[in-house]
């Protein structure tokens, strides 16, 4: 298992939605040791996935009613509410109910981040808005951020 979990929550077919594995296919590709990325587009297991994890960033599209393409990075165990990610599972079951969820059941990794980029358009089959694009680099900055700056991951 690896030190640092980087996973990424979303529907590449999704118009904005597909920030996340976007995002995470960057991330993979910079080579870090100790990092594992996954996709994961549906966030109802993720309870169970990090539960033995002690450093996990999501990435993920984000709703707040900000400015498209704002990257925000939220530290999960300190924010008692987090935005609404742009992606939901069964029964609108999305990142904040998952990391609730975690939070009830105390199945938190020892410290969970999440990056997000703002959204605007999250239709199946829509294109990924400029805005979007244009920000990964940014949020691919960000994560590596976090990971390295965790102390984990060889620079």
């Amino acid at each position: 298992m690896s030190d640092v979990l980087v996973v990424a929550v979303g529907s590449p077919d999704a118009g904005d939605d597909a920030a996340g594995p976007m995002i995470a296919d960057a991330v993979a590709r910079l080579g870090l040791s100790h990092v594992e990325v996954l996709l994961h587009e549906d966030p109802t297991d993720l309870p169970l996935l990090w539960r033995d994890r002690q450093r996990v960033v999501v990435v993920d599209a984000v709703r707040t009613g900000g400015v498209p393409g704002t990257v925000v990075r939220i530290e999960a165990a300190s924010e008692t509410e987090l935005p609404p990610s742009g992606s939901a599972g069964t029964h609108n079951f999305g990142l904040a109910s998952a990391i609730g969820l975690s939070r009830a059941l105390g199945t938190l990794p020892g410290r969970l981040s999440v990056v997000g980029v703002e959204g605007v358009s999250f239709a199946p089959g829509d294109p990924v808005s400029p805005a979007v694009v244009a920000a990964i680099p940014d949020a691919v900055g960000a994560v590596r951020l976090l990971v390295e700056s965790s102390g984990e991951v060889d620079r």
